[in-house]
């Protein structure tokens, strides 16, 4: 019989050899150094072999109650191999049937469906870190109780925005489980306003005259590369989403036309930007230093990647604009409050510019061409308001409202 001591001095050979205990159990030592516990039966007067677990991390004591057990399924006519098959499937798929498992399978499709890296990346961190306190379990045995519990640790951290996407998400991941048969009901539709709500944090911006014209001054007075200094330049005549600007591409924009087409990164609907004459001369003296590139503004790193998502804000950093006074995403804030109080342009002209979902009057959506020769106008004398804050400092009078 075998002991621990024997156990230990087994060393590995050329071929796999097994050492015998007693009553089938048989110790498997693998030219790799790797041993495996093995028992040996007969089933229907065939001989049989059936693998237990590795040694050590199963201990003699305990191989020897696995093979008592194998015994009893033997004398009571089971198969030992058919039953240790129908063991391992079951947990397979008690591994394949987790919340994480299917939170990640669900991720891989829509990665492949087309959701962004970023997006890819957001939705692992909730599944494998924020929500890690289920991700193990069966989602058959998340009840809303537990997702609730697991929701409020992101709470009590303070990151209450978190704990709302991560009750989506989890939403998202039951309402798959459900279509792919592997969950019954939705326990993140029952947490419906359980969580506290998050206060509404709007992106920093400038709206004053005075303040907008010492920030443009400042952005033309930037002098990092000339790629940065064109973005900087463009964002406040362009006000689009700044992970948007910087993947713009050349193939999408037209000079001579004085457009930029391209499909939209929240809306996921094509979208058209005039392009102001200050716009056009910007990307035109841009143009021969990255059009070896498909982007616009290219990443110092890499041509084929467009420039880091935190560039922007971190010349904005450079400048002496900390985050409470503007942000890239605050280009947008500053457009749509200027262009309808100062200026006067029509809420609708505004929104649709700004690729938000609007709608006629009749409930539908407008297309990228709608109102377009209007909103040409509105951008041209958007970036000729713009020079004049830049140009003019403290003497600007504001436009009449009505313009438009």
């Amino acid at each position: 019989m075998l002991t621990d001591t024997k156990l230990r001095a087994l060393k590995a050979k050329d071929r796999p050899y097994r050492v015998a205990d007693s009553n089938g159990l048989c110790i498997e030592v693998r030219p790799s150094g790797s041993k495996a516990w093995r028992y040996r039966y007969r089933y229907a007067s065939k001989a049989s072999i059936v693998t237990i677990d590795e040694y050590p991390s199963m201990s003699l004591q305990q191989a020897r109650a696995e093979r008592d057990k194998l015994r009893a399924l033997l004398r009571g006519g089971a198969n030992p191999a058919h039953v240790a098959r129908a063991e391992r499937a079951a947990h397979a798929d008690r591994v394949n049937s987790t919340f994480g498992a299917i939170g990640l399978e669900l991720l891989a499709k829509r990665a492949k469906e087309g959701l962004s890296p970023g997006s890819v990346k957001r939705e692992r961190r909730l599944i494998e870190k924020d929500l890690a306190a289920i991700a193990a379990m069966p989602i058959t045995d998340v009840t809303a109780p537990i997702l609730l519990a697991a929701l409020r640790k992101l709470e009590q951290r303070g990151v209450v925005e978190t704990a709302h996407r991560a009750r989506s998400h989890a939403g998202r991941v039951f309402r798959y489980a459900l279509a792919t048969g592997r969950a019954e009901r939705n326990p993140a539709e029952d947490l419906a306003g359980a969580l506290e709500q998050p206060r509404t944090k709007h992106f920093a911006s400038l709206t004053d005259p005075e303040q907008i014209g010492e920030l443009l001054r400042a952005l033309h007075s930037y002098q990092g590369s000339p790629v940065t200094q064109a973005a900087l330049r463009l964002a406040p005549l362009l006000f689009v989403r700044p992970g948007e600007l910087r993947a713009a591409k050349w193939a999408d924009i037209d000079l001579d036309a004085g457009e930029w087409r391209y499909v939209t990164s929240k809306t996921k609907t094509p979208h058209i930007v005039p392009l102001s004459d200050q716009a056009v001369q910007v990307l035109a003296e841009l143009q021969p230093l990255t059009r070896r590139s498909e982007y616009v503004f290219p990443g110092v790193r890499s041509a084929s990647r467009p420039m880091s998502e935190n560039t922007i804000n971190a010349a904005l950093r450079n400048l002496g604009f900390d985050g409470t006074t503007i942000v890239g995403h605050g280009f947008r804030a500053m457009a749509r409050t200027v262009l309808d109080e100062v200026l006067g342009f029509r809420p609708d002209y505004i929104e649709h510019q700004l690729a938000h979902a609007v709608h006629d009057p009749l409930g539908r959506a407008y297309n990228r061409a709608t109102h377009l020769p209007e909103r040409r106008k509105m951008m041209q004398a958007w970036s000729d308001y713009l020079d004049t804050l830049r140009e003019n400092g403290r003497k600007v009078v504001p436009l009449r409202k009505n313009r438009a």
